[in-house]
């Protein structure tokens, strides 16, 4: 079996940095001179002021509802979707567990428990995943040798385990995180472009969305998944391409995610990024993040709607 002290860091397991941002910022107490008001509805938040931009809204607590109505600022262009972790929780109880019946059904003598799952998902992209592991751990007897047909091993692992997975989301087994519908349904109501950009495999991408938010909506929400870019998150390869498919401008476009690694890809690409914290993400930093929330939510327990993803793209602060 697989060692569970299996310790991974993100510098040896993607080759491609996280990108970071450390913007000075000071206590609305001390900003005697930078003093500005606030919407009400976001009274009670954690609020972090720079000095030469807008608010940066981190959390917002189980009482508070940030809505920002304004119909003078600007619609997004587009609202794009993580996937795993932001339209459903699916890491822990739906990846991982497909992930371990592949190698049970290959006889492969590994399991991956809950912990370091987590810190493969450092990495994107489940053959990425793979591969990374294999590299560090060693490769099972039964693989292969040669490259080639490593990689074509992993292929036909991750195959299965997307296999596994679709037939977990066919019965409805993962629901959607509360929110999810309710957001997209705001969007869509008012033209707004929506899609969903993620390192997952296309055809579990597509099941996602397509049994658990409906034909109707799935007919209107664009698809960018798997291997449609050569580069995964943290590259923000999938966001730019999803910009210039939907021919927006990315400036004008708001991401939700919920790991550091996709809110890097956001911000890399010029976007406005909210993150929604998931499970394994709760502990993350995101500090460069637009607004942290611990979840989109329907009412009476909402965080946030339409109108506070189009609050981003105006400037709080002049």
């Amino acid at each position: 079996m697989a060692s569970m002290a299996f310790g991974l860091s993100l510098a040896t397991l993607s080759s491609t940095n996280l990108l970071q941002s450390h913007k000075k910022t000071t206590s609305i107490s001390n900003l005697k001179s930078h003093q500005s008001t606030l919407p009400s509805s976001l009274l009670g938040t954690k609020v972090l002021i720079s000095k030469t931009q807008r608010p940066i809204i981190r959390t917002c607590h189980s009482q508070v509802t940030c809505s920002v109505a304004s119909s003078s600022s600007t619609l997004p262009s587009a609202l794009l979707f993580d996937c795993d972790g932001v339209l459903v929780d699916t890491e822990k109880d739906g990846h991982r567990i497909s992930f371990n019946e592949t190698f049970k059904e290959k006889e492969l003598g590994v399991t991956w428990d809950v912990d370091l799952y987590g810190e493969l998902l450092k990495i994107g992209g489940g053959k990425e995943r793979m591969t990374a592991y294999f590299n560090k751990t060693g490769w099972p007897e039964k693989a292969p040798k040669s490259e080639e047909e490593r990689k074509a091993f992993i292929a036909s692992l991750h195959k299965r385990k997307t296999e596994l997975f679709m037939a977990l989301i066919e019965k409805k087994l993962l629901p959607l995180r509360p929110g999810v519908a309710k957001l997209i349904d705001q969007a869509l109501a008012e033209g707004v472009k929506v899609a969903v950009c993620s390192t997952s495999n296309e055809k579990a991408v597509s099941a996602i969305v397509s049994f658990l938010l409906g034909p109707e909506r799935a007919e209107k929400i664009q698809i960018f998944a798997g291997d449609v870019v050569p580069r995964k998150k943290p590259d923000p390869a999938i966001y730019v391409l999803a910009a210039n498919t939907l021919n927006v401008d990315p400036s004008s476009c708001v991401v939700v995610e919920d790991s550091g690694i996709g809110l890097a890809a956001a911000k890399a690409a010029g976007m406005k990024c909210i993150v929604t914290k998931s499970g394994y993400t709760a502990d993350e930093d995101f500090q460069n993040a637009d607004a942290v929330f611990d979840f989109i939510g329907d009412p009476p327990e909402e965080r946030f709607d339409l109108a506070f993803c189009r609050s981003l793209l105006k400037q709080y602060v002049s």
